[in-house]
């Protein structure tokens, strides 16, 4: 295995494009998932409509970071491939998915596209959602710095 650092290939300035697509998805579904509690808190219909917006905009930021985050993946045949890095994907596909159940669920008419189905979605998304933001950024900043030192 090859010891040198990943790097990744689609640039803005020396800032990943991946890096600076992430941050939509992750505000658009924990923005749904308050969305959707405060529907459950309040008789507005209307946060319910909101929660489905988000839900396909984080839907197609996704998708635009996953296709940078895969441009980068391949890009690096050489570089080390840490484990950690497959567990990102898989759980951001697992993400993606859930996201997108969620929002053919929200689809539904009113109290039945939130509760309890697309709420539930919803908090799953967003803890998923967490735990792969942390193993990228480990795999980002703690594993490249390492590896720069060495």
């Amino acid at each position: 295995m090859d010891s040198r650092p990943f790097r990744p290939r689609l640039t803005i300035g020396g800032v990943p494009v991946h890096a600076m697509l992430v941050p939509f998805p992750i505000v658009c579904f924990t923005g749904a998932m308050l969305t959707d509690i405060a529907y459950v808190n309040s008789p507005q219909v209307q946060w319910a409509n909101f929660s489905q917006w988000l839900l396909a905009f984080g839907l197609g930021f996704a998708g635009l970071a996953a296709i940078c985050g895969l441009v980068d993946w391949f890009g690096n045949r050489t570089a080390a491939r840490p484990g950690s890095g497959w567990l990102h994907m898989v759980g951001n596909v697992v993400v993606l998915a859930l996201a997108l159940i969620n929002n053919f669920v929200h689809s539904r008419d009113g109290w039945t596209g939130v509760v309890p189905t697309g709420i539930t979605l919803s908090v799953l998304t967003v803890a998923i959602m967490v735990v792969t933001g942390f193993i990228g950024h480990r795999m980002a900043y703690v594993h490249q710095r390492a590896q720069v030192r060495a």
